[in-house]
């Protein structure tokens, strides 16, 4: 598929109805180190902003970051609805800076992982920020997985990812002594890195430029502000109004959405096109008792599926020393849902009634069930790794934690790939952008994505 941006239009109104997205608190401090207070030079009791960044996970902080080192005379402030930030896709990210093998050549997906992931590294490198650079294998471990092994190889390098090479037996067995193939594209670029840590550093660079995070403050409204006497003056120059179930209010001139799990929710909310509709997925890791982490030492990875945006079950060493098997790709019945059991009425019926789940799952019925029974059964995951990694066992495993990702789908099945951001029309639309859909993996081109978003805010507000 030919990545495009795709823009899309509606008769934008008023937005209502406890949305995930906005939001009012003191900022938490970052793991190990302070952050600098919350007004980041202002008042704390400021309630007026050129432009609000809704969604406080690592795309809404980097695009935040990213506006005001080009603005820094705007005011700017992050609304997120959690009591802290990132803790939602990224906060349950796995870990992986991709180097950008698997996305068509040519394509806008393939060139922000090439260039986020070397902005990723320079990053870290300049804050100090600790990361890995440990490397991947992507392994064939059947006779007919080959082909599809040299055609991604040669994909990679048409992509200029760094330091390709394609290895035999012998070079396996060098790279990663208890993995098992017959041939494996060796990618010493890949790495590991605590996300979370790295939108928290972004969100610092934000506060230190002079931006505002606000947290715990949910956006149950976004209007248009009423001409009156008495608020004519910030009526005129923060014409949009968002407000939290509590009352409070925070006006600005306009509003950039990156929320995730709820963009289609707050994008159709607003009057615009309700499409594409994001279908949770839920994917359940396993973890590698301590004493097996001796088996594996960089990132082990599967001959990827090509009709899937899942990269199959893989071994993943994580900065903590643990080591994280999977995930599964399986329907979540809550948006924030990382427990099997998890459920919400709304967000199961919007995925039946909105979306194209059901066309997707009659056209790809067998890949569903498979992904179904091997997060019921254990030892079916288990019997998967060994094709890899023949020495582990079910005593070797236990269950770990899960992530939920906002897979956007057409009213076809069909998976968006694209990057949809979605404005609209009339005068609340006039000063919304709403990021509908950033997909994977957005973590690694991060720094890149916020580089575009901001070109697109600059464009359409004429900032």
């Amino acid at each position: 598929m030919v990545l495009v941006l795709r823009y899309l239009s509606g008769a934008c109104g008023r937005v209502r109805g406890g949305l995930p997205g906005g939001f009012a608190a003191a900022c938490r401090p970052a793991p190990g180190r302070p952050w600098p207070l919350c007004q980041g030079g202002r008042r704390a009791s400021t309630r007026s902003f050129d432009v609000v960044i809704i969604g406080g996970g690592i795309v809404g902080l980097a695009s935040a970051r990213a506006l005001i080192l080009r603005h820094p005379a705007l005011s700017i402030g992050v609304l997120e609805k959690e009591k802290d930030l990132a803790v939602h896709q990224t906060g349950h990210n796995s870990g992986v800076i991709h180097s950008g093998i698997y996305y068509k050549p040519e394509s806008l997906k393939a060139k922000l992982c090439v260039q986020g992931a070397a902005l990723i590294y320079e990053y870290c490198n300049q804050k100090g920020i600790s990361y890995k650079q440990c490397g991947k294998l992507i392994v064939a471990v059947e006779q007919e997985e080959i082909p599809r092994l040299q055609a991604l190889y040669e994909r990679g390098l048409q992509n200029g990812v760094q330091g390709l090479r394609l290895i035999q037996q012998e070079d396996i067995k060098k790279k990663e002594p208890y993995c098992r193939g017959l041939m494996a594209i060796d990618c010493p670029y890949t790495g590991i890195v605590d996300y979370r840590q790295v939108a928290l550093s972004f969100a610092q660079d934000f506060q230190e430029a002079g931006g505002v995070v606000m947290t715990s403050f949910e956006v149950k409204d976004i209007e248009m502000a009423k001409e009156s006497p008495s608020a004519s003056k910030d009526g005129m120059k923060y014409p949009i109004v968002i407000r939290n179930p509590k009352g409070e209010e925070v006006q600005c001139q306009y509003v950039v959405t990156c929320a995730g799990l709820y963009s289609d929710r707050i994008s159709e909310l607003s009057g615009c096109n309700p499409d594409p509709q994001i279908v949770p997925f839920r994917g359940d890791y396993l973890l590698l008792k301590p004493e097996k982490c001796y088996l594996v030492k960089g990132n082990i990875y599967p001959v990827p599926d090509s009709r899937f945006p899942f990269l199959g079950v893989h071994f993943t060493p994580r900065m903590d020393g643990t080591i994280w098997l999977g995930p599964n790709a399986v329907l979540a019945f809550k948006r924030e849902g990382y427990k099997p059991f998890d459920f919400s009425a709304r967000d199961v019926m919007d995925v039946i009634i909105k979306s194209g789940l059901i066309k997707l799952v009659f056209q790809n019925f067998s890949y569903g069930v498979n992904e179904m029974y091997k997060a019921c059964f254990l030892s079916a995951t288990v019997k998967h790794l060994q094709k890899f990694i023949p020495e582990i066992t079910t005593s070797d495993i236990l269950r770990g934690p899960a992530g939920v990702r906002a897979q956007a789908l057409d009213r076809d099945g069909n998976l968006v790939e694209d990057f949809v951001f979605d404005g609209g029309v009339g005068d609340i639309g006039n000063h919304i952008l709403h990021v509908r859909n950033a997909p994977s993996p957005a973590a690694t081109s991060s720094l890149a994505i916020s580089g575009m978003i901001a070109d697109e805010v600059q464009q359409r507000f004429k900032l």
